[in-house]
């Protein structure tokens, strides 16, 4: 029996970083949307170990593969460490643009194998396993639009996302993760997203205000490839978006459109200027629930 999964992708509504804890990470404060764009992961039973194969020749298939790590932290969890699986990714999501692919695939092997279990590990033991493989892997499990605190992998669901079309671009260049956090270091950001002000906007469902309010602090860091963002964050506002940001560490940039048309023609004209340009839409939840919801003084 082989099993299909979907890896979506996610979108850094906001992003703020705060002091360095002393494990090494960073405290932050992210509001994260899971989107349409997505990996596809065929699971099949039978052979030795975990195995794993991809379209891209670069993508590696031992350990360094979140996905192929999932498999065995959920296998060793549920008390199946002897069954040996392969696992087929299809990648859509780009390399090294911020929206999590990695994370995004590892959670939908989390997904498919306990959703197939007779004795399904369950929400909450799926999420600490989520947990201990990255710090985005927790929201990629969840999906839909939450807040992401501590190092990433504490989230409280927010109300969804207005109606929406995003315009995704990734330029011809990737950037370092652990590069762009030495910089922040070394020079604190200036400004900070109005996290608040956005957790209001998701509330009353105003797409314009929650666009205005759109912020992440790694576009403050003083990098050259920077420019390269803002110049396409530009041309996004100039085809019709009502707010453009970078996700993540980048370098991919989106916009968010009110209209699918606009958003289309945008995307049309950005393939242009990028190696990588797509519409998406909001997704919802993908797994679990949780009833809390987030309020920042």
């Amino acid at each position: 029996m082989k099993l299909k999964e979907q890896a979506y992708a996610k979108l850094n509504i906001s992003l703020d970083v705060g002091e360095k804890r002393p494990d090494g990470y960073h405290e932050m404060l992210m509001v994260m949307q899971s989107v349409s764009l997505c990996d596809e992961l065929t699971l099949t039973p039978g052979g030795e170990g975990v195995r794993s194969r991809s379209n891209l020749r670069y993508v590696p298939n031992d350990d360094r593969n979140l996905a192929v790590r999932a498999a065995k932290r959920y296998l060793e969890a549920a008390g199946r460490a002897d069954e040996g699986w392969e696992l087929a990714l299809r990648k859509h999501i780009p390399v090294g643009s911020g929206m999590g692919g990695g994370s995004a695939d590892a959670a939908a092997v989390l997904r498919a194998l306990d959703a197939a279990s007779d004795t399904p590990l369950g929400r909450e033991a799926l999420t600490e396993l989520a947990a201990g493989i990255g710090s985005d892997v927790a929201f990629c499990l969840a999906g839909g639009t939450a807040l992401a605190t501590g190092r990433g992998e504490q989230l409280q669901v927010l109300p969804p996302m207005p109606p929406c079309h995003f315009v995704i671009v990734k330029p011809h260049f990737s950037i370092s993760t652990p590069e762009l956090f030495r910089a922040l270091d070394r020079t604190p950001p200036r400004v900070h997203p109005d996290t608040a002000g956005l957790l209001a906007a998701l509330e009353a469902g105003d797409l314009p205000v929650l666009c205005r309010r759109m912020y992440n602090v790694f576009e403050d860091v003083d990098d050259r490839r920077m420019r390269s963002i803002r110049q396409l964050k530009g041309q996004l506002l100039d085809g019709g978006a009502l707010g453009a940001v970078m996700t993540g560490t980048g370098s991919a940039v989106f916009g968010v459109f009110s209209d699918a048309g606009a958003a289309a023609r945008c995307c049309e004209q950005m393939k242009k200027e990028a190696v990588f340009a797509c519409t998406a839409e909001p997704v919802g939840t993908l797994f679990g629930s949780n009833d809390q919801k987030a309020i920042i003084d």
